[in-house]
């Protein structure tokens, strides 16, 4: 058993996959769009195979994203080693986004770093 994908409701799909194409290799595949429900969707493929599908409703419900709420909290990224850890963070803080903590090394050995993306949910990025 395998996950499949993981889904994200975002408010703007294409600054959303832009970030992902940007900072995480995503590719995306053609935007599906069912405008009698005034639904939207990217399926973004990354380097091992793992998908993350951005959805967009005319009819959602955009309640505040704190850092401490119950459910799906983030979305880690395996980049390798340190210095990768490092230089996407860097990049990432240095296009205006903000750093939530790290790069650093956590109690249970993870050197990983987390970023907020456009839209303010949270990104890890860490070591294999």
């Amino acid at each position: 058993m395998r996950v499949e994908h993981v889904a994200l409701y975002v408010n703007d799909p294409e600054k959303e996959k832009a970030f992902f194409e940007t900072y995480f290799g995503a590719k995306a595949g053609e935007k599906y769009v069912h405008e009698e429900i005034g639904f939207s969707s990217y399926f973004l493929e990354f380097q091992d195979g793992a998908r993350l599908e951005l959805m967009h409703n005319t009819e959602m419900d955009d309640a505040e994203k704190s850092r401490n709420r119950t459910g799906f909290i983030h979305i880690a990224f395996a980049v390798g080693n340190k210095e990768t850890v490092d230089a996407i963070t860097e990049k990432i803080k240095s296009d205006g986004y903000e750093v939530i903590s790290g790069p650093r090394t956590t109690g249970d050995g993870y050197y990983e770093s987390c970023v907020l993306d456009p839209e303010g949910n949270q990104i890890e990025i860490t070591t294999d």
